[in-house]
């Protein structure tokens, strides 16, 4: 026993050895602790009040800010109301009303919301019923997954296998069979310092005929890619990518699923990604800005026609197999009606749209510093890769991190020795300014 019953519920609050954070180099961590107490607007604040600027929207998901009125508000009410309401054979009306509102928000005949509680549930949420639509229209040999390198799809057992970040798949034995990768879109020598889509790199869907002929397609269920790679180092799709990838999904007839969990709401100055690129999906994968982050919740938006497929056999039979204690938990559909809200009543999509420019601007502004070896822009997003130490891949990225938080007063987020900046939409003009002047500072100190 670790600890007897009375000292667990002793306060513990400057004890930081229970903890195993998750992503994170716990000793390093826990040498130099990067410690958070609360947030309002675009701002964290440290437990003795030091602000500390979001360059990361907390962790691609605090669209509308931090801390909102109205999301607290909801969020307290409802836990007031009703803090917890089964999802399977029973419901509460918030659930209805959110899945109404987003499936609203989504393109074409994508209008079937099931919830779950995260970007990587909301993954293997979509891969399951890509399988299990297959199958129940009578075509089960479809069993295999396509993703592509250098996609990042959570890290269940489903997104972990058609992802494709080494050190998020090696450590976990084979993980999923049946599953194969598309080529990554990112080539640096033909798209370096691109503002948006690059024009080289559509040809790259192609391959996916290749995987065809290699596998056939009757073996095929789906293919999986993020609109706009993320959490790999923001890599906007090349013109015309996605468009090609659909078509030749349709030939074969593969399913798209689009993994939106970062670019839905907002990010990329529309709902969805979809919407921007004039694509859509057959399923679609949200989370994160859905709630604003406040309240852990992701989704899965289905296409009319797959949802239909299930509908058949007695009506008092479970058509699929599938969900979470906690899917549409009614603290999590309040934030996100609230979230919608400000969405709507401040026209922060468009807003986005509006500030894309000057944030692209911005952020090509630091070309030419020392070690800086590409930007990428897309959106309110960019990525800038810098030069790693021949002995020490990610070091650099890392000092990056730490000195920003602990020198500039501000947060931004590192993969390997690459720089993520993605702040609240709420992000002002002057604010742009002030998180990339302290980005180039950082990246001279690091250099």
């Amino acid at each position: 026993m670790a600890s007897s019953t009375a000292a667990a519920f002793a306060p513990q609050t400057n004890d930081l050895d229970a903890f195993w954070l998750p992503f994170t180099p716990n000793r390093a961590f826990k040498r130099a602790p990067k410690l958070i107490a609360r947030a309002k607007d675009m701002h964290y604040f440290t437990p003795d009040g030091r602000a500390v600027i979001d360059g990361l929207a907390g962790l691609w998901c605090v669209n509308t800010g931090h801390n909102r009125d109205p999301i607290v508000a909801a969020i307290a009410h409802q836990a007031a109301e009703l803090g917890y309401a089964p999802a399977f054979h029973f419901a509460h009306p918030k659930s209805f009303e959110l899945a109404s509102r987003v499936a609203a928000l989504a393109p074409g005949d994508l209008n079937r919301v099931f919830f779950c509680n995260s970007g990587s549930e909301a993954v293997d949420t979509a891969l399951k019923i890509a399988l299990a639509y297959h199958n129940v229209r009578g075509e089960g040999t479809r069993t295999r997954l396509i993703g592509r390198e250098r996609g990042y799809h959570g890290v269940g057992f489903g997104g972990i296998s058609v992802g494709g970040i080494v050190n998020n798949r090696k450590f976990f034995g084979s993980l999923l069979t049946g599953v194969d990768h598309l080529p990554a879109t990112y080539n640096r020598e033909q798209q370096a310092f691109a503002k948006g889509e690059p024009a080289w790199g559509g040809h790259l869907a192609d391959d996916l005929e290749r995987i065809v002929t290699l596998h056939g397609a009757s073996t095929i269920a789906a293919v999986i890619v993020e609109p706009m790679a993320g959490s790999t180092g923001v890599l906007p799709p090349p013109q015309g990518y996605l468009k090609r990838l659909r078509a030749i999904c349709d030939k074969h007839g593969i399913l798209l699923i689009f993994d939106e969990v970062i670019t839905g709401f907002g990010r990329l100055g529309c709902a969805f990604a979809a919407e921007r690129y004039g694509v859509t999906p057959d399923l679609l994968c949200f989370a994160k800005g859905v709630t604003s982050g406040a309240v852990p919740m992701g989704g899965v938006i289905a296409r009319e026609s797959i949802y239909d497929a299930f509908m058949h056999g007695p009506e008092h039979a479970i058509e699929l197999f599938h969900g979470y204690t906690y899917s549409a938990h009614p603290l999590a559909c309040a934030a996100g009606l609230a979230a919608l809200d400000l969405y709507r009543d401040e026209n922060l999509f468009d807003r986005a749209k509006r500030l894309e420019p000057r944030f692209a601007d911005a952020a090509m502004a630091l070309k030419g510093l020392p070690g800086v070896l590409d930007i990428r822009t897309v959106g309110i997003s960019a990525g800038i890769d810098l030069a790693s130490k021949p002995d020490a891949v990610g070091e650099r990225g890392y000092a990056a991190m730490e000195r920003a938080f602990h020198d500039e007063d501000m947060i931004i987020r590192v993969t390997g020795d690459t720089l993520a900046i993605a702040p609240p939409l709420i992000v002002s003009e002057a604010q742009i300014g002030e998180i990339f002047e302290k980005t180039a500072r950082v990246i001279r100190a690091v250099a």
